[in-house]
């Protein structure tokens, strides 16, 4: 009897259910057998290796290991890890507020956070720490020691520090610390306002509505505003949907994530009625600004509601949900793909396709997708967001390098301070001849040398001569090309001025202003601020 063709689609459906789900079998006991394997693994390890195994540590490896085949967003975090966990999310963490670093076998302080446990107790910039809770910080990571510092709010903690060669402690109670999304907020130019967003923690969208509000009515004829994302990571995606809200109508589509599983895609619409549909506005970004910096900066300009300004974005366009797992452990996994609202997903490398060497790949040109902004203009997913308006980036000069690695800058602010009572506001702060003059006669006194790329060359040119042969007929004119490269570098103090300023500058208002000095005192040479402030004077 021939078959109908409700009979042949019936058929072809049983047929591929069944295959499915022999695929779900098959790769059922794929899993089992692999997971019995490594447990076998494990076992004969601990019964048979010459000495004890840490159980906690080599499983964590073995996680470890088995995540950074997948991509470098998907992490496992023990309980020991949950303040860097509720640091990341939250921009918070039980501590003393301060930032450190390492400095060959040392652990000093680099900045404490104005108006926290580490500043109200006199803790400066530059101060050695020697001990904490008793335990020496020699030969310590910068990690094991910020470990040590941290812990519950409430409880304390007692640091033994070296300032100028004398030795003290401080018994300092830990606080929930938050870093503040919004560092600083002011005009630039006069009638320009400006936010900086450093971080899209919890209640990022309120500090920035809540900067924005006080501008407008600090000067209600505002001619338009610079939202400054360079630098920004991302963090939570419904602050940058709320972000987006400020300036766009209600309801609008800000990003939609699609991912394995169907029943968490979802569309994120603004939810609020805006603050200002009109305002002229640019957007900042480098290739640093990531993520959320990317979903705000991408769907202003899919929308053709700002004018994107600075360099290329950093192209992360996946998105990660934080589950719980046995025993107050965490694991951060990359769970969907995220879309800005023109259709694109910006997403620059590609973690499922591998070199030879199992590194991942960019996303190829051959595949990037054209897609058209809210007023036609043509925008490229698979690489980030690029600017409307592209600003090169300054590069260090060798001896700004040099300044930097050898922490002169540094170094000098540290004595500068403790000799200066007081400064000029960061407004109106600039480094003077006499101040410059005395920083070039530390650096000597101090004795800095460097290294440039083209004595590098001239060494490797050296060598390569050697080898062939050639080294006594080119000897004299490596040597004169040395003594003039030397002869050139003694000029590059004043070669580079400006750049050795704005780091001395930078450093000085850090000290005596904390980050909002430093912000708001390099605002006046900036030149991607100024390059958005010209676009926003075109745009009225």
């Amino acid at each position: 009897m021939p078959m109908n063709k409700k009979t042949i689609t019936l058929g072809v459906a049983l047929c591929l259910a069944g295959l499915t789900a022999m695929g779900q079998t098959d790769r059922g006991f794929e899993i089992a057998k692999n997971l019995e394997i490594f447990s076998s693994v494990y076992k004969q390890l601990n019964l048979n290796y010459v000495d004890d195994v840490d159980p906690g540590k080599t499983i964590k490896v073995a996680i470890d290991a088995m995540l950074s085949s997948l991509d470098p967003y998907t992490n496992y975090y023990p309980e020991s890890d949950i303040e860097d966990v509720k640091l990341q999310l939250l921009g918070e963490y039980g501590g003393v507020g301060s930032l450190i670093m390492q400095r060959g076998d040392s652990i000093i302080v680099s900045e404490p956070y104005k108006g926290l446990p580490a500043d109200e107790a006199g803790i400066k910039a530059g101060d050695l720490i020697l001990e904490v809770n008793g335990e020496s910080t020699r030969g310590k990571k910068t990690s094991d020691v910020s470990s040590a510092m941290r812990g519950q709010a409430g409880t304390t903690v007692t640091l033994k520090l070296e300032r100028a060669g004398k030795v003290f402690e401080k018994t300092l109670t830990r606080r929930e610390i938050k870093l503040p999304n919004v560092p600083y907020y002011g005009y630039v130019q006069g009638d320009y306002g400006y936010i900086k967003l450093d971080e899209f923690t919890t209640d990022a969208a309120k500090h920035v509505r809540d900067a924005f509000l006080a501008l407008k009515k600090d000067k209600p004829a505002m001619k338009g505003l610079i939202l400054d994302l360079r630098g920004n990571g991302g963090g939570l995606m419904n602050e940058a949907v709320d972000i987006v809200n400020i300036w766009v109508p209600q309801g609008t589509l800000v990003v939609e994530t699609k991912g394995k599983v169907a029943a968490k895609n979802m569309k994120s619409l603004t939810r609020m009625p805006p603050v200002d549909t009109q305002i002229p506005l640019a957007v900042l970004i480098d290739n640093a600004s990531a993520s959320a910096s990317e979903i705000v900066s991408g769907s202003l300009q899919d929308l053709d509601r700002a004018v994107v300004v600075g360099q290329r974005s950093f192209g992360k366009g996946l998105v990660q949900n934080i589950l719980p797992m046995p025993y107050n452990s965490q694991m951060k996994v990359t769970v969907s793909k995220y879309y800005i609202p023109s259709g694109r997903c910006i997403q620059a490398i590609d973690y499922s396709h591998r070199d030879d060497q199992g590194r991942a790949v960019k996303v190829p040109d051959s595949l990037k997708t054209a897609y058209k902004t809210k007023s036609g203009r043509t925008v490229y997913d698979g690489f980030g967001i690029e600017p409307d308006v592209e600003v090169e980036p300054d590069y260090m000069s060798n001896l700004g390098i040099a300044l930097a690695q050898k922490m002169m800058v540094f170094d000098y602010a540290t004595d500068y301070y403790r000799s200066h009572p007081t400064l000029p506001p960061a407004s109106e702060f600039e480094i003077s001849d006499a101040l410059y003059d005395d920083f070039c006669a530390y650096l000597k006194r101090r004795g800095l040398s460097y290294s440039t790329v083209t004595e590098h060359v001239i060494k490797q040119l050296r060598d390569v001569a050697k080898q062939e042969k050639y080294a006594d007929a080119i000897e004299q004119q490596l040597k004169e090309m040395e003594q003039q490269l030397e002869r050139e570098k003694e000029g590059d103090l004043q070669k580079h001025r400006t750049e050795v300023c704005e780091m001395l500058k930078a450093e000085l208002l850090n000290r005596y202003y904390y980050d909002q000095g430093r912000i708001e005192g390099a605002l006046k040479s900036d030149k991607v601020v100024n390059r958005a402030i010209e676009e926003l004077k075109g745009n009225k």
